[in-house]
């Protein structure tokens, strides 16, 4: 668990979607045996937003960051830190990190590495910048969350095709002009159910770099079963999570002294629309404090709560003291949740 009395928080939030609009209009014409009702009640996508051909997680967020220099009028030579996280990285080597370092111009005293986390990712990048300005290691730190997880998803996957966008969000995190300061964090991980979500080809175990073309498919109630895309076992992600996270959600809160019912707006990791209705009835969250939003944007991964986050900012739906808790989880296994003040 992360606290200090040092305030750092979130001076300010950009971010950069696909530029290719996927309806389900058009995966119904592609897909005409899918059954869309069932589709929508589940995951909640209408449409979601895909990286053109030749484009990149580090393409979206180097656009996303340059989007956030100019909204805050920031200077290069003010950030001292990079942290990239993404699943989706344009090499196995260099880092993406090292990667939009060269491409932004970074001073050269910056440091810059990549975090692989997915969908709990923006907390655990919120929990590692704040620890590396309270340490001093750095003042101000630029945090990427970007991935193309369409990249990862057989076009015939019934359970992944509808529910994936590709997108990309820029934070810089200081101790001065907060917006939202990081009251504290806490992180899980349940790594003997790492299998749960998987891409099996790619790595060094598999002994390749690229996807095999000669790997078998296999279809089972249109699950594409392939080691070169997202093998997702959603049934036993949103079991291990329905168990899990309410209890730590609460613990955490215990922990903090804060009665839930102080909190202004949840904003939890936009999985799907299944597994936010079902977190939210465990834990009795108000509908008007449970922030949805993934009708045309689909599940981006680790951009999903930040890109919430710079909506409602830009909407000034955050008024000076409301508390938001932030709760992202997946991948890994692993989850997080941060509590933020305005």
């Amino acid at each position: 668990m992360i606290n200090t009395s040092l305030d750092v928080g979130i001076e300010g939030i950009e971010f950069f979607l696909g530029q290719i609009k996927s309806t389900n209009v058009d995966l119904s014409s592609e897909n005409p045996d899918w059954d869309f009702d069932k589709i929508i009640e589940r995951a909640g996508v209408y449409s979601r937003p895909l990286a053109e051909k030749g484009l990149t997680a580090l393409d979206l967020g180097y656009q996303a960051a340059i989007n956030l220099f100019e909204s805050l009028h920031t200077n290069l030579s003010d950030i001292d830190a990079l942290i990239f996280c993404t699943q989706t990285p344009d090499y196995l080597l260099p880092s993406n990190s090292s990667l939009l370092h060269g491409k932004l111009g970074l001073p050269l005293n910056v440091m810059a590495f990549d975090i692989t986390h997915a969908c709990s990712g923006f907390v655990y990048s919120l929990g590692i910048a704040k620890s590396l300005v309270i340490s001093k290691l750095a003042s101000r730190i630029l945090v990427i969350n970007a991935d193309t997880y369409s990249k990862l998803v057989h076009p015939r996957d019934r359970s992944t095709r509808p529910l994936f966008g590709d997108g990309a969000t820029a934070t810089i995190i200081s101790n001065r002009n907060m917006q939202l300061k990081i009251q504290n964090s806490s992180f899980g991980t349940a790594g003997k159910y790492a299998d749960r979500f998987i891409v099996k080809n790619g790595g060094s175990k598999s002994g390749i770099n690229k996807p095999n073309s000669n790997q078998p498919i296999e279809t089972i109630n249109g699950k594409i079963i392939s080691e070169n895309y997202i093998q997702m076992d959603g049934l036993g992600l949103l079991s291990f999570f329905n168990s899990t996270l309410p209890k730590f959600i609460l613990d955490f809160l215990r922990n903090e002294d804060v009665d839930i019912l102080k909190i202004k707006y949840f904003v939890f990791h936009q999985a799907s629309r299944l597994a936010l209705d079902g977190l939210s009835k465990s834990l009795k969250i108000p509908f008007e404090k449970m922030i949805i939003d993934m009708r045309d944007t689909g599940n981006l991964v680790s951009a999903s709560i930040p890109v919430i986050l710079a909506k409602m900012m830009k909407e000034n739906k955050f008024q000076n003291g409301d508390l938001v808790l932030l709760c992202g989880f997946g991948v890994g296994l692993s989850w997080g949740v941060t509590l933020l003040q305005a």
